[in-house]
């Protein structure tokens, strides 16, 4: 791995986000909120960071895979760090790791939260809390090659440690040219939306942030009661359509815009995906109905099927208590919770795709038992899937398992009960945002250890990065054949014919 290189193109994505946290100062401006000096410090102290690695390394001139998921773990965990400033400096957050804690909530489009009372924020700060979702929603990395061809060397490293998913959809011969398209795509359907829930009678702001943590599926909301806090069936339905829409492939909104609508309905991904959200909901809705949870069937069906929704994506908005719902119900939602949303969408969990391609390989399995001389490939829609990918699919499943079980263990040692403890772990690994019982949709996570906050926030991260990302930093042989940094002082030394050049 190149040390030098990776600390070089982390100082170029801090400044990046360094210049984002300007973004809120209009909105305190308007509001008069008194944070313009939070987000210059806060922007200023990144701006020196990210200048100080710029300067100290040199850049490289080729990348790795290795090098490719350095740069996506390190610059994660780097822009949340410098993401929690403006809630420690502003004091509405004091504790750094709690700041800490939103901050990577946000980036990695978890929603799961430490505040009781969110209205209580500036505005200013409850855009840059949206923000931060926004921009992780489809990726930092994937941005910066969208605008800076400074990063094409190894831009295909960068772009398979970032895309969820277990395959990388390249829409174009170019990797930043992929990246503008999925880029566009999100601003569109961003946009759009925001148009949408301003039709219906949401203020500009409101629309805007709302929108930024749909087409994420963060689910970060600016009112203590969610999305509950508009009681419109407009509104709500709209919020659905872009959640199950964020939820999906982008690839196919792309060929969808380009004219191709009937490429939805060719994707099995996307045929299941819907499929799984339709019988959830029916089978929600009889529970509750039979449970007499709900007297009117027209107000079951609109939360049952936000709440299907919300957590099938991962977005985590909240129109109603579902913890307070029937077990079956609950047990159901749980269930979601592990699914995801689709390959190649801003949803996390373990995705529609590997469960699809996990029962297909089970099914041939048995099938072989039966027919053992007969010779059957597993094919997703007509498409071959290699042998490669079966594997890595089936490692994701162990290595999923194996931190879904350490962390739950760590946390309900920690003194949290044993519902509270594994659905906060599922809530924060599938990068959903609410758990269950203290962590529920109307509980945060503000009154939990500082030490289980830690383990969640490795959680958000393994979760959002595919776990493989941050898998491959903890084996010893990653860290073999590290290149020793090269320093720009030592360039200069070389080409003077100094000590260095000789080495």
């Amino acid at each position: 791995m190149r040390i030098g290189g990776v600390l070089n193109l982390l100082g170029k994505l801090i400044i990046i986000l360094s210049l984002m946290l300007l973004s809120p100062i209009p909105f305190s401006i308007y509001f008069s909120d008194g944070m313009i000096p939070t987000f210059l410090i806060s922007s200023l102290l990144g701006l020196v960071a990210g200048t100080i690695l710029v300067a100290v390394f040199l850049p490289e001139r080729e990348l790795g895979y290795k090098d490719g998921f350095a740069i996506v773990a390190f610059s994660w965990i780097g822009l949340a760090l410098l993401g929690a400033l403006p809630y420690v400096l502003s004091g509405y957050i004091p504790s750094f790791i709690d700041a800490f804690f939103e901050s990577m909530s946000g980036f990695t489009t978890t929603g799961s939260t430490i505040l009781a009372d969110i209205e209580i924020l500036p505005r200013s700060l409850l855009f840059w809390r949206t923000m931060t979702h926004w921009l992780g929603g489809m990726g930092i990395i994937v941005l910066t090659l969208a605008i800076l061809p400074l990063l094409g060397i190894g831009g295909m490293q960068l772009f398979q440690a970032e895309v969820p998913g277990p395959t990388k959809d390249r829409l174009a011969p170019r990797i930043q040219d992929t990246a503008r398209i999925l880029w566009s795509v999100y601003l569109l359907m961003t946009l759009l939306e925001t148009g949408l829930l301003m039709a219906g009678g949401v203020d500009f702001f409101n629309a805007l942030t709302h929108s930024f943590a749909t087409l994420a599926t963060g689910g970060f909301s600016n009112h203590n009661a969610s999305l509950g806090q508009y009681q419109s069936t407009y509104i709500q339905s709209v919020v659905i359509l872009f959640m199950f829409l964020a939820g999906a492939n982008f690839s196919l909104h792309f060929m969808a815009l380009r004219g191709d609508l009937k490429a939805y309905w060719k994707n099995e991904e996307f045929r299941l995906y819907g499929a799984i959200v339709l019988l959830a909901v029916l089978l929600i809705l009889v529970a509750n109905q039979v449970s007499g949870t709900y007297l009117d069937i027209g107000r079951n069906l609109r939360d049952v099927f936000f709440q299907v929704v919300s957590i099938m994506t991962t977005t985590g908005f909240g129109t109603a208590d579902f913890d307070s719902w029937p077990p079956f119900c609950r047990v159901l939602l749980v269930a979601l919770m592990f699914v995801g949303g689709c390959a190649g969408s801003t949803g996390g969990g373990i995705k529609v795709v590997r469960i699809l391609l996990f029962f297909k390989h089970a099914r041939l399995q048995l099938h072989r038992l039966v027919h053992p001389r007969q010779v059957e490939t597993i094919k997703l829609g007509r498409t071959k899937v290699p042998q490669d990918v079966m594997i890595a699919i089936l490692s994701f499943f162990a290595i999923y398992l194996a931190v879904f079980l350490i962390a739950s263990l760590i946390v309900t040692a920690l003194g949290v009960d044993i519902i509270t403890g594994p659905t906060a772990v599922i809530a924060t690994l599938n990068n959903i945002g609410p758990g269950l019982a203290l962590v529920g949709p109307t509980q945060n996570f503000g009154h939990l250890p500082d030490l289980a906050k830690l383990v969640l926030i490795f959680c958000m991260l393994a979760g959002r990065l595919e776990l493989y990302t941050i898998a491959i930093l903890l084996t010893p042989g990653f860290w073999k054949m590290t290149r020793r940094p090269k320093m720009r002082w030592q360039k200069k030394t070389a080409a003077t014919g100094g000590p260095s050049a000789n080495r």
